[in-house]
């Protein structure tokens, strides 16, 4: 065999994946380079909720002991009146709030229509809860359903590449046709490196939040019943 002919390939056979980006056509440069962006969110997404369903559980395991230690509910939210609150905290807050408001009016009126207006209350505390959890989770659904079709559409292009430089060359050397296929296969590795933890993730932070919904619902669901009895007693 020619080792002139061979040489070429050798030196191809060494192109770095960097090389590969650089030299890369417009589209399947600006796949790669989109795909890479949407990784880093994804990955900032990922540790920013990380953190975020941690510090929930944490507010309302803490939150929990002090509800159920056995002080009066008014004593629970004058101590909790000047700090920040989260979770269950939250919905406590929203609900004393909205009793104290509704106190005067139901001592002239009677106590109709106060449960249903803390019970509103609390739901629309709940949604806002789990607002801030569930936020964002939708980016990671979509890079992951759409990242790898976003990364195929590079390989074509990259294929679709290699084949043109093969009738623009009228050669089927491997130095010819191996840049082109090597981009497109990178494209396809980007998109799925994009894909798999969003989607991992996305189904991971999906269970958590619906976890923490239930658990704040069940804790509403309690206090409505702690609520309505006091209203029974003074009624």
């Amino acid at each position: 065999m020619d080792p002139i002919a061979v040489a070429p390939v050798v030196q191809t056979g060494q192109i770095s994946l960097w090389h590969l980006v650089m030299q890369a056509s417009w589209p399947v440069f600006l796949v790669m380079l989109g795909l890479a962006l949407a990784s880093i969110w994804c990955w900032a997404i990922i540790i920013e909720k990380f953190f975020a369903v941690r510090r929930m559980n944490a507010a309302n395991d803490r939150f929990e002991q002090l509800f159920w230690s056995g002080q009066s509910l008014e004593d629970l939210y004058v101590s909790l009146g000047s700090r920040p609150t989260t979770g269950m905290g939250s919905i406590f807050m929203a609900a004393m709030r909205e009793w104290k408001r509704s106190q005067d009016a139901a001592l002239r009126a009677g106590f109709q229509g106060v449960q249903k207006r803390i019970e509103k209350v609390m739901d629309v505390q709940i949604q806002k809860e789990m607002g801030e959890i569930e936020s964002r989770l939708l980016f990671l659904a979509t890079i992951g359903s759409a990242a790898p079709f976003i990364g195929l559409f590079g390989t074509v292009w990259g294929i679709m590449t290699s084949f043109q430089a093969i009738a623009n060359s009228q050669n089927t050397n491997l130095a010819v046709v191996a840049p082109g296929i090597a981009e497109s296969l990178f494209a396809t590795a980007i998109g799925l490196v994009a894909a798999i933890p969003a989607t991992i993730f996305y189904n991971m932070y999906s269970s958590d939040a619906a976890k923490i919904g239930t658990r704040l619902e069940n804790y509403a669901d309690e206090f409505s019943a702690i609520i309505s009895r006091q209203l029974d007693e003074r009624a």
